[in-house]
């Protein structure tokens, strides 16, 4: 195996774990929500908040020797808005849809970072990238089953839904734009100093007075699924295509679904068990036809 192989079998893996580990966030706020009620941009602001605290003193060793120019700063602020808008909007999603179409559409994702990876990065996506993504997603539809979803599901919950994975493809590229200038401790601090404040504008002023136990579950998971878990995200995009890093992704609703049948007793029914073998498929067919 060469050493550029390696790269990106390593890529891979920490792009797995990461989403792996973000598919473990319902758990943590079902923990949360059970000790005191949290409203959701507040948990938001908690889980920015973390994030920048955290990367803040790697963000001062882990650095890129690169003067970045104004249109890389330009970039990181937009980085930083972009992020604040998918939480809020994949919240608004939830709120107003059932959880499966929220889901759904907000990983339309990989979809969206595949056709724009070829004008914004210069990426060439092969056939077989595009197999993997269509195959996965189709994987997420089975695993979801969003036709089982009550009868009053809001098509506008579908439209944040799918405009969170828009601002959430727009960071997968952003930050692959700027790994040359930037590194991913760098990145995470200075996004967060954008993107905290901004998301703290949608708190209502009622929701700061919540119960401190729920706050310190939801800010304890933003130092691993939440800090941690990006920097591995980043470190792994660093190597491997965008497009592949975006199909990889489809692992957190896989893993968030097989801890809602482990730890709540949620049953898969056999069309669940199916979607979650495609998108395993998927997943191998990009880290396999990688050259």
């Amino acid at each position: 195996m060469t050493g550029a192989t390696r790269s990106r079998f390593i890529g891979y893996a920490l792009v797995a774990a990461a989403a792996s580990s973000w598919g473990t966030w319902p758990l943590i706020l079902r923990h949360a929500e059970s000790v005191g009620r949290l409203d959701p941009a507040l948990e938001a602001v908690i889980l920015m908040a973390v994030l920048t605290l955290v990367a803040a003193p790697f963000s001062v060793v882990d650095r890129v020797r690169v003067r970045a120019d104004a249109r890389a700063w330009r970039l990181l602020a937009w980085l930083g808005v972009g992020d604040a808008m998918n939480v809020i909007l994949f919240f608004a999603a939830y709120q107003k849809t059932s959880v499966a179409v929220a889901v759904l559409t907000h990983y339309l994702t990989p979809i969206f970072v595949a056709v724009a990876a070829p004008f914004v990065l210069k990426e060439r996506t092969s056939a077989r990238t595009w197999g993997a993504a269509a195959v996965s997603f189709a994987g997420l539809v089975l695993l979801l089953s969003p036709w089982s979803a009550p009868s009053g599901t809001s098509w506008l919950g579908a439209a944040c839904g799918a405009g969170s994975a828009v601002f959430y493809a727009s960071n997968v590229l952003v930050n692959k734009r700027l790994a040359g200038t930037f590194s991913a401790s760098e990145l995470m601090f200075y996004h967060g100093l954008v993107a905290t404040p901004l998301l703290a504008l949608f708190v209502p002023p009622g929701a700061w007075a919540a119960a401190p136990g729920a706050m310190a579950i939801v800010a304890l998971g933003s130092v691993g699924p939440g800090a941690l878990a990006g920097l591995v995200f980043t470190w792994g995009l660093r190597r491997i295509q965008a497009s592949h890093a975006s199909t990889l992704t489809l692992l957190e609703p896989l893993v968030a679904m097989m801890i809602a049948a482990i730890v709540y007793d949620e049953r898969l029914g056999s069309g669940g068990f199916v979607g979650a073998a495609l998108i395993l498929v998927g997943a191998l067919a990009v880290v396999t036809g990688s050259k």
